[in-house]
């Protein structure tokens, strides 16, 4: 594995620094920063925000977003009243439609009343997860660090001045919606030096509490009751501890249980809370930073990633300001991928609930679109970059939610069966799996509406890629094979003969219509591509096992019924059979690109199909770009699977001019994580793509990064793959086998000038395949390396 040796570098440093050596020098670690504190447009949030209008501006364009994938903070940086808005994902209401979503969970405010200052600098440390605030007031300069430890499951906040005695201020607490519709409850009590709060919402009989404890040196904390508030005064520094929970439990059960009984309302969090809160005090500050920064660097620093641009002294909004008006950076580029990888593992981990449509970040009353995971393509784009930009961990936590739901989605697959196709439902027979679109902490739905039932083959690629990237046999055995199976059961029984043809039905392309209602008919492709898709894939990973029985054999012989793909009079992809022009159905400049599923993430359109990668880019032509933020991500990971590095590379930035904010979270709008983890993804496959078997570096560099490095990224079969290149061909390859095996290369870009070596130096002559590739065997644990003579 390929690792960023140890940076040790301060906060704001423009430096360059040492890497491996066959990289050339790298930025120092990335950051985004700001002059000045978040503006206060003076917006009441607590009003404008409940009658479900998407913004204050401020949270959604200036906050800095940390997060433990438990908890989601964000951090303004102001100096006369501080905000740190509170998210804890398990906290639901009814949401914006009846079902549950995602609601805000506490504000906390530090009444600091600094004025007149200078020297003022805010930043968010990409390389260590912590936000930072430092200026000078009154001849003392303070600074202020905040941090959200997964070890520790704790918001962590240090206040500092350089004059002892300095620190005097307030901290209180808000839960904020009270009053409102849901009906929830809540008090803020201060005791010693302790805040509580501690409340109800009775939508999923939900018990929520957060505790924040004031550690301090020096001076003396006053507990002010009637208030909320503790009240700081003269202390040398102060360290604030914040930790949050419901009684919530991920289970099997949770799914099957009407509303109100989706939790226990007779468990509360409040003797866990107070269990985590003393062993982090226990810890103290040091020892929660140093736990906070391994953490957090074991998984960040495993990918460099450097397009030869020169680091800018300008604050990141003023950056983003000349980009939208055409001074384009890819200094910026460069950050927008190392952010995708930051809010990836802030908002999922191994042991939390995935990362929903906003991450773990949520201001709202009723989180737009719920804040839920939509399998229509929005929690699928949250982990497309996950393998290969070397996170696998942070998909763990889809994995427990899926192992979660299984059952429940067993159930909807006999309803649908039993509804669509009577015929082939038999009592007490497995008829596999599905699920539908929507989907939250507590629930989903099943198939239909105005998404077919592909959905379900969108999600079980997510468990295909997970293993074809990290090779667990154990997960192939136990989890992969009989969910990719199961799935392939319900397809099975799904589809209904049509003359030769077995098609889906009912069938839809995501949220597409025709006069004004959703559009509902047989064998859309991105139904019929997502059954060929997971009946491939279950196919190869029975091939792996050594499988060969009855219901493999029937897979393939319906295998060449589904006919997936057809290409319309227009030469595009038929998103509907009965189509014959583009556009003949639906709306021609549509956000979604379903029937292009099958280029990507799909694997069925690819280079031994040359029409069909035609048709695509044509499709792509006639879709256009101008979207909302998620689509186009999409729009650009299928042109980098076109090898159409330039026409991505357009979209990308486009990304950045049209839907992305200050603070380079991205929009739909609004704020919405999936573009801002789909464009981590695009890159990644702009610079090494696996998806054909075989390993391809630079398959589709665009020419504004003529020059550059990269390490650390992972294509399929377990490789980890650094390069550098120049002039737009690849100088420098080094491929890190981590499961052993055979390792397919493609020879172009410049690879084919190059010497391939072993870990002792000695030159291997790698078998030559067709169409430029070759294969070597590989040991686990080695390097090899692809270098001039």
């Amino acid at each position: 594995m390929i690792y960023l040796r140890s940076l040790t570098v301060l906060i704001w440093l423009s430096a360059f620094i040492a890497c491996p050596a066959f990289l050339s020098a790298i930025p120092a670690p990335p950051e985004i920063w700001e002059a000045a504190p978040a503006p206060n447009g003076g917006a009441d949030w607590n009003k404008v925000v409940a009658r479900g209008k998407p913004y204050d501006k401020d949270w959604e364009s200036w906050s800095y977003p940390i997060g433990n994938g438990y908890l989601g903070a964000n951090v303004f940086g102001r100096v006369d009243v501080e905000r740190i808005q509170i998210t804890e994902k398990t906290l639901h209401n009814e949401g914006t439609y009846g079902s549950g979503g995602l609601t805000s969970f506490a504000e906390l405010f530090l009444d600091l009343n600094h004025s007149e200052i200078s020297g003022y600098r805010r930043s968010l440390s990409l390389d260590e997860a912590i936000a930072h605030v430092g200026y000078t007031s009154g001849g003392v300069t303070y600074r202020r660090e905040y941090f959200t430890s997964y070890p520790d499951n704790v918001l962590v906040v240090r206040l500092t001045a350089d004059r002892p005695g300095s620190l005097s201020f307030s901290v209180r607490a808000e839960i904020p919606y009270l009053g409102l519709a849901d009906q929830r409850t809540g008090t803020v009590t201060a005791a010693g030096d302790t805040l509580t709060l501690s409340g109800s919402l009775p939508f999923f009989s939900t018990n929520y509490e957060g505790q924040l404890k004031v550690l301090n040196t020096g001076g003396t904390v006053t507990a002010n009751p009637a208030r909320g508030a503790l009240k700081i005064s003269q202390a040398d520094s102060v360290v604030l501890l914040f930790v949050a929970g419901t009684n919530y439990e991920l289970s099997e059960q949770l799914f099957r249980r009407p509303p109100a009984e989706k939790n226990d309302p007779t468990r509360f969090p409040h003797a866990e809370l107070s269990a985590r809160l003393a062993a982090a005090e226990a810890l103290g500050f040091d020892a929660l930073r140093e736990r906070h920064v391994a953490d957090h660097q074991n998984l960040f620093r495993r990918v460099s990633l450097d397009l030869n641009s020169t680091p800018t002294a300008e604050p990141t909004s003023a950056l983003l300001d000349k980009y939208k008006a055409g001074e384009t950076n890819t200094h910026l580029e460069a950050l927008m991928f190392h952010f995708g990888r930051y809010l990836l593992i802030a908002s999922s981990r191994e042991k939390t609930l995935p990362a929903n449509l906003q991450g773990t970040w949520s201001q709202f009353h009723l989180t737009p679109w719920t804040g839920g995971y939509w399998h229509n393509i929005n929690v699928q784009m949250n982990y497309w970059g996950a393998m290969s930009t070397n996170l696998a961990e942070t998909f763990e936590a889809y994995l427990s939610y899926f192992k979660a739901y299984l059952p429940q989605a067993r159930e909807y697959a006999r309803e649908f069966v039993r509804l669509h196709n009577p015929d082939r439902y038999v009592e007490g027979e497995d008829h596999g799996w599905i699920l539908g679109t929507g989907a939250n902490a507590y629930r989903i739905v099943g198939a239909g509406g105005h998404s077919g039932p592909g959905t379900g083959g969108f999600t079980s690629k997510l468990l295909m890629e997970y293993y074809l990237f990290g090779q667990d046999k154990e997960f192939l055995r136990e989890v992969a094979y009989p969910a990719m199976r199961s799935m392939s059961i319900f397809y099975s029984k799904a589809l209904l003969p049509v003359g030769d043809l077995l098609l889906i039905k009912p069938s839809a392309s995501p949220e597409q219509h025709k006069d004004k209602k959703y559009y509902v008919t047989v064998g859309a492709t991105f139904d019929q591509g997502f059954v060929w898709e997971n009946y491939h894939d279950t196919l190869l990973l029975a091939s792996e096992l050594g499988i060969e029985d009855d219901f493999i054999k029937t897979l393939r012989a319906q295998m060449p019924r589904l006919d997936p793909i057809q290409v319309g009079a227009s030469g595009q992809i038929k998103e509907f059979r009965e189509e014959v022009n583009y556009s003949d159905i639906g709306d021609p400049k549509h956000r979604h690109i379903s029937h292009l599923c099958p280029l990507y993430p799909g694997t069925l359109i690819n280079s031994s199909h040359p029409q069909w990668m035609r048709a695509a880019s044509k499709t792509l032509d006639l879709r256009g770009d101008q979207t909302n933020g998620w689509a186009m991500v999409h729009r650009m990971n299928a042109r980098a699977r076109l090898k159409e590095g330039d026409k991505a590379h357009s979209v990308f930035s486009r990304l950045l001019r049209e839907r992305t904010l200050p603070n380079l979270w991205t929009v739909c709008p609004p704020f919405q994580i999936d573009a801002n983890l789909g464009a981590m993804a695009g890159v990644a496959e702009l610079l090494l793509q696996s998806h054909e078997g075989v390993i391809e570096v630079l398959p589709a560099l665009p020419s504004a990064w003529p020059s550059g490095s990269f390490s650390g990224l992972v294509a399929r079969g377990n490789f980890v793959v650094g390069a550098e290149w120049t002039g737009s061909r690849a100088t420098r390859v080094t491929i890190t086998s981590r499961s052993g095996g055979e390792c397919r290369l493609v020879l172009s870009g410049g690879l084919e000038a190059l010497k391939l070596r072993d870990a002792t130096g000695a030159v291997i002559t790698p078998a030559p395949l067709a169409d430029g590739r070759v294969s070597f065997a590989t040991t686990k644990g080695q390097t090899y390396v692809l270098s001039p003579e």
